[in-house]
């Protein structure tokens, strides 16, 4: 079983900082491209930011300059710094990891259970 579980959420006021992570533990051969996500009640769930094995991101237009991803791959975990948080970036947030779990088996997506993120203003 593969599990993703993420941390670091909580309430901040306008302006501050968060930073989220996300472990990926179980059975896991390769751990491809990771990524953010974030929902809030009614809307559809919405790309944050995202990074490839590589290293490589790219980022939602909203979040860009103040959203930053990362990945630490010995530790299969990674990571959401957020600055400058603002009223409109309430959410809860959620890790999406594409993880192989057999060398056979084509790269599958897998979900966390999410965590609470909100900005007062």
């Amino acid at each position: 079983q593969v599990q993703l579980e993420e941390s670091g959420g909580g309430l901040v006021q306008a302006g501050g900082s968060l930073r989220l992570s996300c472990v990926a533990s179980g059975r896991i051969f390769s751990l491809n491209v990771m990524g953010w996500y974030r929902q809030v009640p009614g809307k559809e769930r919405e790309l944050v930011a995202s990074i490839d094995s590589g290293g490589s991101a790219n980022y939602a237009d909203s979040v860009k300059g103040r959203f930053t991803i990362s990945r630490d791959n010995a530790k299969n975990t990674m990571y959401l710094q957020m600055i400058d948080l603002k009223p409109e970036d309430t959410a809860v947030y959620y890790c999406n990891a594409d993880i192989k779990i057999l060398p056979i088996l084509r790269a599958r997506p897998y979900w966390g259970q999410g965590t609470q993120v909100t900005v007062s203003s």
